[in-house]
């Protein structure tokens, strides 16, 4: 059968499409689900309880999303991000000269940089950290007159790079609790310290796509100034309020290795705050409330992907597309492309590298020994494979989370200003770095 003539392919076709036409992403990912379920021949019935059934993989993550924001809620009210905005305003005076400028850019790029990935490793409260930091420093990005995509694309690279080479926090359950696991299921076993080095390369394709973007938006962008709606006022920083966010952080780091659980990490460090006054017990309810209305939209996106990638389970179209595109390929370099782009086009839809990894892995493995290509060089093609999309497709976290916070205004298009650039400049970066890491390895 022709790929062109795949549901799947259309259904993700149809996904970005609506999407780029501003349809709300959970409605596109439903209508690219009906497309999936009933182009690939399930009932309409059958196609609905697939989607439901995937609705229920995704309570775990809308939990911890929900935790993670009280947690991020929590964090601000300790002053330190009010406090950081402030002390970048006030460096910025009332008439910098361009050195000052470009001094105290350098500085905001860094500390959205830093932020970003400390989220998936060093404090592990993923994108629950970006609508609670980025916000107050709109104000800031103006006064620079700095291209809020290239922040987009900083956050970005901050969310998905670490955890493509850090085997701790949310590196430790990509590489080691699903890239390790499903390699070895598909009958390729590879040592726990090994899986990093393969994805070694993709890394390096990110910080290519990085350096792009710093260069493609590096001039001026003007927005109007800058006005929060129901901006909250927070407690000034306190000697008291930083020895308790620094129990509280690590704390929740120490949990989050111990039992490998978002969940408990971000629930004590939660507690951590509320006993220590930093949230006082009678305002612990409405700060929790405040954390889940802020991840919601994020979390019922994320659930209505875990419903899309149930249907295309149920569907059995992705074997017959790696099938379609692969059959009768006897040379490694266009066979690694070929699956390099088929992941992509399956992340794009599903919206998450984590839940990708598990679909390819038992297709790719078989095919990629047979064509000779060796363990590590297989990983790294799985691994990038998954990896793809994780930039760029609507439904993914690595998007959502920018847009939470630089769109706190009004003034950042989810597609237009996420979603496209960070498709552009680390998709195809990652695509010829995890081609080169399969022929090399």
């Amino acid at each position: 059968m022709n790929p062109l003539f795949n549901p799947i392919v259309w259904s993700v076709l149809i996904l970005m499409g609506l999407s780029i036409a501003r349809m709300n992403v959970v409605l596109a990912l439903l209508c690219a689900a009906l497309v999936a379920g009933l182009g690939s021949g399930l009932e309409l019935q059958s196609t609905l309880s697939a989607f439901t059934e995937g609705l229920g993989d995704g309570a775990n993550i809308a939990l911890s999303y929900a935790l993670l924001g009280a947690f991020a809620v929590a964090i601000a009210r300790s002053g330190i991000t009010e406090w950081l905005a402030g002390r970048i305003i006030a460096k910025l005076g009332r008439s910098p000269d361009p050195t000052q400028l470009r001094r105290i850019r350098t500085l905001l790029l860094t500390v959205l940089l830093a932020a970003a990935i400390m989220s998936q490793n060093l404090v592990p409260i993923h994108i629950a950290f970006i609508p609670i930091l980025v916000p107050p420093l709109l104000e800031v990005m103006h006064q620079l007159r700095l291209d809020r995509r290239l922040a987009a694309c900083i956050l970005t690279f901050g969310l998905i790079t670490p955890y493509m080479v850090l085997p701790v926090g949310f590196g430790s359950i990509f590489l080691h609790t699903q890239l390790g696991p499903s390699l070895d299921k598909a009958g390729l076993t590879l040592p726990n310290d090994t899986l990093p080095l393969a994805m070694l390369l993709p890394a390096a394709g990110m910080v290519v796509g990085l350096l792009l973007a710093i260069f493609r938006y590096r001039k001026p962008r003007d927005y109007r100034p800058v006005q929060l709606p129901g901006e909250e006022q927070h407690a000034p920083l306190s000697t008291r309020n930083v020895v308790v966010a620094a129990l509280a952080l690590a704390s929740a780091l120490a949990l989050q290795l111990y039992s490998d659980s978002i969940i408990l990490g971000a629930l004590v460090g939660f507690l951590v705050f509320t006993a220590g006054g930093v949230v006082p017990w009678r305002e612990s309810q409405d700060a929790f409330t405040q954390g889940v209305k802020m991840m919601s939209l994020i979390g019922f996106i994320m659930i209505a992907a875990n419903g899309y990638a149930s249907v295309v389970n149920a569907s059995g179209q992705v074997p017959l597309l790696v099938e379609a595109v692969t059959s009768g390929l006897q040379s490694p370099p266009i066979a690694a492309a070929l699956l390099l782009l088929l992941g992509l086009f399956v992340t794009l839809g599903i919206g998450s590298s984590f839940s990708t990894i598990p679909i390819i892995t038992t297709l790719y493995v078989p095919l990629c020994l047979a064509l000779g290509f060796s363990p590590l060089a297989t990983a790294a093609l799985v691994g990038s494979a998954a990896a793809l999309g994780d930039a760029g497709s609507p439904a993914s976290d690595s998007t959502l989370g920018p847009t939470a916070g630089l769109n706190a205004d009004g003034q950042h298009d989810h597609i237009r200003d996420t979603v496209i650039p960070t498709f552009l400049h680390y998709n195809l970066p990652l695509i010829a770095a995890g081609w080169l890491a399969a022929m090399v390895l």
